[in-house]
């Protein structure tokens, strides 16, 4: 009677031993650009292995290895077609630069356990989020946050509908998203509600990079990027809703504590702060945010993943009155609190 349940954990402890070649497959596929590739119809093997310049066995082993993983449908005549997976990521830059990128992460975890005990020196993803171990971020040049923010940005409409259907911010007149890279959050909302101001603080670089993003998309004057250090600088008054978007899990309790309270700070009283990311114990994704972004932030070498509860418990330390998880289609990418300043003297 326990058979199928022994085969199936069986199979379950497999796929967790063989998630790392899974993902190099999938890896392959991104960087020969194989589902590109099909999405104008099924080809032959030999006509995928002669485009793609590979030896015929190597494009037999490759397609039969998609198919297992559902990237790749076997069809008719001996053709090969897009598969459920592969599907999804045809037209999905976010997708496929996340891949790409991942190759730094593999990189680091080549020994987990010195990187448990602190003990690699330097690595791949510290040297790509440049401003996680730096002293001065503010004064980073602009080719050490190029590479991040468009990576940022890639896979920031992964999110940005999640959050904005999730809390509409049409009873708001400005809003400030703070770290908001290349201002793909800022356009989303833009476009979603045309009197809405806008404000994004970031590091320099990165700020004025925004800025660029804001004239060529006609929000002068409506959107304003200003460049700072959000963790030592004043954020900028006048916003009545604040955004931390995948900002707040890259770092420190000590240093969400000074992003937090410097938010609550430059809000109005029943002003709003949407606190939005992946967080751990999400029912039915925890190995996203228990295992995934719990190694990635330490390759990365600053913040940690936290539950609701933790990140509530730290916005009630900053003053917020109330902090309200708030449900999202995809908790998967992106769960939402919502936080209240409350009126001066009155508890909400």
């Amino acid at each position: 009677m326990t058979r199928p349940t022994a085969r199936k954990r069986a199979r379950a402890l497999f796929d967790v031993c063989a998630g790392f070649v899974y993902s190099q497959i999938l890896f392959a596929c991104v960087r020969l650009k194989l589902f590109d590739l099909l999405a104008s119809g099924p080809l032959t093997a030999a006509s995928i292995a002669a485009t793609l310049k590979l030896p015929p066995d190597s494009t037999d082993r490759l397609l039969e290895a998609a198919v297992s993983l559902r990237l790749v449908e076997k069809r008719t005549a001996g053709r090969f077609g897009l598969g459920a997976l592969g599907a999804a990521m045809v037209g999905n830059p976010a997708v496929g630069a996340m891949v790409e990128h991942h190759s730094l992460l593999y990189a680091d975890l080549h020994d987990p356990v010195r990187l448990l005990r602190g003990e690699q020196s330097q690595t791949a993803l510290a040297r790509y989020w440049a401003y996680a171990g730096s002293d001065k971020p503010a004064g980073l040049p602009t080719a050490q946050v190029e590479d991040y923010t468009s990576l940022m940005g890639n896979s920031l409409p992964l999110v940005a509908d999640e959050i904005l259907d999730a809390y509409p911010l049409h009873k708001h007149r400005c809003l400030l998203d703070v770290g908001g890279g290349d201002g793909s959050f800022l356009t989303a909302a833009a476009a979603r509600c045309e009197h809405l101001d806008l404000i994004l603080f970031d590091l320099p670089p990165v700020a004025a990079r925004a800025a660029q993003r804001f004239t060529a998309q006609g929000l002068d004057p409506r959107a304003r990027a200003i460049g700072g250090d959000f963790l030592k600088d004043t954020l900028p008054d006048g916003a009545d809703v604040i955004s931390l978007v995948r900002v707040i899990h890259d770092h420190s309790d000590a240093g969400a504590a000074i992003l937090l309270a410097a938010a609550y700070r430059a809000l109005p009283a029943n002003g709003v702060l949407l606190l939005a990311e992946p967080m751990m114990g999400t029912p039915g994704a925890e190995p996203v945010g228990d295992a995934y972004f719990g190694f990635y932030l330490l390759a990365m070498g600053s913040g940690r993943a936290r539950t609701p509860q933790a990140l509530q418990t730290l916005l009630s330390a900053a003053g917020f009155a109330t902090a309200q998880l708030v449900r999202t289609r995809q908790p998967l990418q992106s769960r939402l609190i919502v936080a209240r300043k409350g009126v001066a003297g009155k508890v909400s």
